[in-house]
């Protein structure tokens, strides 16, 4: 924080002896404390100065702690605010009720302060290290891209619309790529066809795309997830072998193989190719890890990319 404090929480709390306690105990850990004794106000407050995290009673008069949150979590300025409910053990069954309305984490009465303390902290800097990511995504040049196994966008960042309309060739359409779409139809008919046919071995590297644009296809944690980056291969699409042997310190073979993998081939592939067993391939990789400072196939290719001009 800008002024040295941990951060800033709001308790919204309708008793004065709950506030009290809260709001000393935060205060001696460094925190900057806001006070709302029920939601409406809590609401109100927050269209002025937005928390880092917000301790919310369930039972207070007016509007509750589960509308509150409902109301919180709908607007775009504080969905992102982590919502921790305080209850009490007769109310536990309701908490159910209190995360789908999208409340994060629970703090059940009496409150101990160490463990509210800890809870507070661990929630302020993860939402913090989301947000850093997301600022950096959308600021920066990464072209990245969610989708599921029908090719539909969950997400993607505001350069991979950009990377996205420039490889399907729709430049003045940008703004018609977004979330819950379809990939545009090049892609995705490229998409349908690696995603029916691709092994272990095709994750994490690069798959050279038409038109001097590459893709790199990672699984997420969910079932029928990938994440794609596209980016811009021309230079790739133009290796050649002794350019990669003077500029890497390869060997003849090093560098063809290492020339396959710009272009998306598997070691099975390449072995065809070099009319070698996917077992040798292997070892010649290791060989280019070790001579690069590498351990994936990624890296090995991005650090060409950049040694050579990507």
């Amino acid at each position: 924080m800008m002024d040295g404090s941990s951060g800033t929480v709001l308790i919204v709390d309708d008793m004065p002896g709950n506030l009290a306690l809260l709001s000393d105990t935060l205060s001696e850990a460094n925190y900057r404390v806001l006070v709302a004794t029920d939601g409406q106000s809590a609401l109100e407050q927050i269209q002025y100065i937005k928390p880092d995290i917000i301790l919310l009673d369930v039972i207070m008069p007016g509007i509750d702690g589960f509308e509150t949150c409902r109301r919180l979590k709908a607007s775009p300025d504080t969905e992102a605010i982590p919502v921790l409910f305080m209850t009490g053990l007769s109310e536990l069954d309701d908490l159910l009720r209190g995360f789908g309305e999208g409340a994060l984490d629970y703090i059940v009465k009496p409150i101990r302060p160490a463990e509210m303390l800890a809870r507070i902290e661990v929630h302020v800097s993860q939402n913090r290290n989301l947000r850093r990511a997301e600022r950096l995504l959308a600021e920066g040049q990464f072209s990245a891209l969610a989708i599921d196994d029908s090719g539909r966008i969950n997400w993607l960042t505001p350069t991979g619309a950009v990377w996205l309309s420039e490889y399907t060739g729709r430049d003045n359409q940008i703004g018609n790529i977004r979330t819950g779409d379809f990939l545009p139809e090049k892609l995705l008919s490229w998409f349908q066809i690696w995603r029916d046919h691709a092994t272990a071995e095709d994750y994490d590297q690069q798959q050279i795309l038409a038109d001097g644009f590459s893709v790199n296809i990672s699984a997420c944690e969910q079932p029928g997830q990938y994440l794609l980056q596209v980016q811009r291969s021309e230079s790739g699409t133009n290796w050649n072998v002794q350019t990669l042997r003077k500029k890497l310190k390869l060997t003849p073979r090093e560098a063809e193989i290492l020339m396959w993998i710009g272009r998306g081939k598997t070691n099975k592939e390449i072995g065809i190719i070099l009319d070698s067993s996917p077992r040798t391939i292997n070892k010649h990789l290791e060989h280019i890890f070790e001579k690069l400072g590498v351990s994936t196939r990624s890296a090995a290719v991005a650090m060409a990319f950049n040694d050579i001009g990507g």
